[in-house]
Parts: C-alpha cells; structure tokens; sequence
C-alpha cells in the first residue's frame, strides 16, 4: 500500500458528483449505480439527497449496504486520474438546519428539491475505502483511517465561514463552501476548488491563520 497522505480525505472534498452502487430489489442483488451530486460532510463522508420516489432510495431501504465511487480526472484521462471507492452503509438522517445549510452551501440549486418535501439526506457510514492516485498509489484504509482527529462542530465551522467571508471581501468572487482540519473548499466564479493546508490544524488559531493564507494567495 502506498497511499499520499490525505489525498482521498482532499479527493472527497474536490468531487462534486458520485457514483453510488445499491443493492437492486428486482432482480434481486444485481449492482444498481447511479450518479448523483453528493457534499462531503464534516467527517469527509458523503451527503446525498434523494428523493424517496428514486429506485436508488428504495434499495436504500431495503439494504443500506452500498459503494461510492468519486473521481477527480479533469482532463478526462480516468485512468491516470484519483479515485476513490467507499463502502459502507447509508442512513437517512433529519433535514437539520445544519445539514441543510452545509449541503445548500456546495449545491444552491438544491434548494428546489428541498421545497418539493419528499427528499432526504442519507449519510454514509464508512467502512472501507479503496483509493486509486496513479501507478503505484493505491490501496486500502479502514473507515476510521480516512481522519483520526475529532470533527469541527457545526458551530466552529460557521464561525470561520463568517471571519472568511468578513475578510475576504477584497477577492473578487471567492466564496468559501466548508472548512475542515486539512483544507477549504472553495468556489470562484462557480468553478470548485480545495486549498490544503500544510499540515492538519488542530484548534481554532491556527485554522484561522491558514484561511488568512488562504486569502491572501487568491488575492494575488
């Protein structure tokens, strides 16, 4: 195994569609994938919201074991892009206003399937991952491998989304989408990007002074 450090945490924050495979219900146990917009939540797992009319949620239901897939190859090349393939287990969880605003922060125009009310968010419980980087970069890491560091609060996040976006009124079109330990997400004339950190921020000082680093390199 010869994994970079980090790089499918950072892969999981630069995708914004995914794969999901599901256990099909007719016929029976056949692989069901589809693709759909997902938002990685404050553990880097995906957040998807699905309606409960689509045949991916009804397999769901009957079988919350499913794969992920997320890919990051921007000049098409799949097979010397990143990859990654999750597994683990979906669970429905309550359209919080937390979960809400994170989700509507990397995808606004899901705000029309939220008003239709038949949509929920599901979230992935993660057990494995596989992770693809080029040759040579790749293998397995456990669930718990993918962050060992406690999550930022929903709280904490959206203190530092406020400082940022205070701040960063001299960069034209920048928007940060979420921040965690290792990076931010980011958006610049609807084009996404992630900013890594040097190295994992482990209190609320130092996550503060690398989104002031942040700023000031997309100002120049």
């Amino acid at each position: 195994m010869n994994i970079p450090a980090h790089a499918p945490l950072h892969l999981l924050h630069t995708a914004a569609v995914g794969t999901l495979a599901t256990h099909a219900r007719q016929p029976e146990g056949f692989p069901y994938p589809s693709v759909l917009p997902f938002a990685p939540g404050l553990q880097h797992r995906p957040t998807i919201l699905v309606s409960r009319l689509a045949e991916h949620t009804h397999n769901l239901h009957a079988d919350p074991r499913a794969g992920f897939l997320a890919v990051d190859a921007p000049d098409g090349d799949v097979l010397s892009g990143q990859r990654v393939t999750l597994l683990g287990t979906f669970e429905a969880v309550d359209s919080s206003p937390e979960i809400v605003q994170r989700y509507l922060r990397y995808h606004p125009d899901a705000e029309r399937y939220l008003v239709l009310g038949d949509f929920t968010f599901w979230v992935m419980r993660l057990e494995r991952l596989r992770y693809i980087g080029g040759f040579g970069a790749m293998g397995w890491l456990g669930g718990a491998e993918l962050d060992p560091l406690p999550p930022l609060a929903f709280d904490e996040e959206n203190a530092l989304i406020e400082h940022f976006t205070r701040h960063a009124g001299h960069v034209d079109g920048l928007e940060l989408l979420g921040v965690d330990r290792y990076g931010a997400d980011l958006k610049r004339d609807g084009a996404r990007s992630r900013f890594v950190f040097d190295d994992a921020k482990l209190n609320t000082e130092s996550l503060h002074g690398a989104l002031e680093d942040c700023m000031q390199r997309y100002a120049n």
